[in-house]
């Protein structure tokens, strides 16, 4: 009996090994298909098809998997979109545009970037439409920009105004034991706010409601453009719920007429006058990267992306760290072929020691070429931080910028532990060995060590910001506080220089090192595990990464919040952060 076991045994094993073996070929070949950078083929008539299924980051990247000697650019960045439309413009190939998107998960800003390049594209006399079941608000500022807008005869236009909501968690602080002390400096400092009380404070209320007046001006303006709609209509057809029937939306003029999908590939296929061929806006901007003959003889313009969260340590594509920031700008000050830089921001800070350090490697590069910075969507708190190093900053007119202020926030679970039988004792050599536990109460030394540390790091801060902008430090804080500011603000507060995009400050880094000829090189370079590997072959059945399984386990809403909850607690040191999760609706 033993014997027929063993034998079983062996038999499953060797059977088990061989999956592995074969799982593991499937995966190797797909990495060496992938890598081997296959053309992708743009055929004649096409349209460019502009739909985003996953959140639009600044940059896409370029990855590399050290184990296998393996690396990979994903196009999915704002920075490809971008080069794509530009292409698209004089490629014979591309005939038009479709705008098809749905819950398009994009800030402001980045939209802005789109209609910007989208509204250039249109002076090819090629067309632009733009096609939804629905529209939610981001996707239909976006679709205004087409010349001609068709909407699903079920659908709807969610068009109602700007809101933003904040959950306030003192009572569950009391009624679950978990406390959170904090330390803060700035009254519009309301990062923490959600942990001291169950209301919104006045301050809070009114920086949120001018920001966001703020950004509902921009982007009426932009829509009473494209649209040919006064300012004033759209407010009322915001009001009285207009689109939340195709009926009302068509009567409104917010679209031009009510068709089927079926019906909108015809109406295409009429203006392509053939054929035609979707190619996604991803592939197509790996065919343009592919295409684009590097100049070998032209100078550089480097372009160094940070976007996602300040973190102290190395840093990734999700979290800009120090030192993935000090190599790229050191390969950039040492490579004689670059002769600019700029730096493109998009972050809502963190770590304000981080900042400190990102923020003096920009200044180093800037005292031997020109740094020039753009603020894409977020340059809030550490994120504008790292910004005042440039000659020179630029930011959208709908920019989230300044909140110059910092906080501390420490977890406390002292309640909780005297509730479930928990108590902490401490053995220490002096008195102030022990510092601060979660498992007592937050003493008066602590408080204040953490008090002048955080008042410490809000002067430097307001030094910092009036050195580089030519202010003085009570005009800095009478701006700063913690507040936020859109780019247009911004602008009159004296915090950045210019109102434009990428390429603008691309422009003027190259006006600046007096290039007429030049190339752009993207930095920096990540590394890369299994899991991001995997998630890139959709093409083999059931393999999938980690995140990718518990996302579709738990629901994509419940992950974020995981997520953040993850990140509140991997904050280490003084913050110099947004001073609230803000997410427009």
């Amino acid at each position: 009996m033993d014997f027929l076991r063993n034998v079983l045994s062996t038999i499953i094993g060797v059977f088990l090994s061989f999956m592995i073996i074969f799982l593991m070929f499937l995966l190797f070949a797909a990495i060496a298909g992938s890598g081997s950078q296959q053309r992708v083929i743009v055929k004649d008539n096409s349209v460019l098809k502009l739909s985003f299924n996953e959140p639009l980051q600044d940059y896409g990247g370029t990855f590399s998997f050290k184990k296998f000697n393996y690396s990979y650019v994903d196009y999915n960045g704002l920075n490809h979109v971008l080069n794509a439309i530009e292409a698209a413009k004089t490629d014979d190939k591309i005939k038009g545009i479709s705008i098809n998107t749905l819950g398009l998960s994009a800030g402001m800003a980045q939209i802005q970037a789109l209609r910007k390049a989208l509204i250039d594209f249109k002076s090819s006399g090629k067309f632009i439409y733009a096609y939804g079941d629905i529209y939610l608000q981001k996707d239909y500022y976006l679709a205004t920009v087409a010349d001609s807008i068709f909407l699903n005869p079920v659908g709807e236009i969610n068009f109602r105004g700007l809101s933003s909501e904040i959950l306030y968690y003192k009572d569950f602080q009391e009624k679950s034991g978990i406390k959170a002390e904090v330390v803060r400096h700035g009254k519009f400092k309301s990062a923490v706010e959600p942990y001291l009380a169950n209301e919104m404070s006045d301050a809070n209320r009114l920086q949120i409601s001018e920001l966001l007046g703020s950004l509902w001006s921009q982007m009426l303006t932009d829509m009473s453009e494209s649209r040919n709609i006064s300012v004033e209509t759209l407010n009322t057809i915001a009001d009285s719920l207009g689109g939340s029937t195709s009926a009302k939306a068509l009567a409104n003029k917010l679209v031009d007429r009510r068709i089927y999908a079926d019906e909108y590939r015809k109406l295409i296929q009429s203006s392509s006058s053939e054929d035609f061929k979707y190619i996604p806006v991803k592939r197509y901007a790996e065919y343009v990267h592919g295409k684009m003959a590097t100049k070998k003889d032209a100078d550089n313009i480097a372009v160094i992306f940070a976007q996602g969260e300040i973190a102290y340590g190395e840093g990734s594509n999700k979290k800009i760290g120090q030192g993935i920031m000090i190599k790229a700008f050191k390969e950039a000050r040492e490579d004689e072929t670059v002769k600019a830089v700029v730096l493109r921001v998009d972050s809502p800070g963190g770590s304000a020691l981080a900042s400190d350090i990102i923020w003096r490697e920009v200044q180093i590069t800037n005292e031997v070429k020109p740094v020039i910075v753009s603020m894409g969507d977020l340059a809030a708190s550490g994120g504008y931080y790292i910004a005042m190093g440039g000659q020179k900053i630029f930011a959208e007119p709908t920019t989230i910028t300044g909140s110059i202020g910092v906080f501390g926030l420490l977890p406390n679970f002292q309640e909780l532990a005297n509730r479930i039988g928990i108590n902490a004792e401490q053995v220490s050599t002096n008195k102030q060995s022990v510092g601060y536990s979660p498992f007592e109460p937050m003493s008066s030394s602590v408080y204040t060590e953490i008090e002048e540390g955080i008042e410490e790091t809000y002067d430097i801060f307001l030094q910092r910001v009036a050195d580089n902008r030519n202010l003085t430090k009570a005009e800095v804080d009478s701006i700063a506080q913690g507040r936020v500011w859109s780019g247009f603000q911004a602008k009159q507060k004296g915090l950045v220089d210019e109102l434009g995009g990428l390429n603008d400050a691309i422009e003027a880094a190259a006006e600046i090192a007096e290039l007429s000829d030049y190339n752009t090189l993207a930095f920096p370079e990540y590394t890369t595990d299994l899991d991001d590997v995997l998630s890139r072959f959709n093409a083999i059945p059931g393999l999938k990464s980690s995140q990718e399984i518990i996302k579709e386990e738990i629901g994509a809403e419940t992950y974020e919040i995981i997520q953040r909850i993850k990140t509140l607690s991997q904050q280490k040191g003084i913050q110099a952060r947004l001073p609230f999760e803000l997410k427009i609706y």
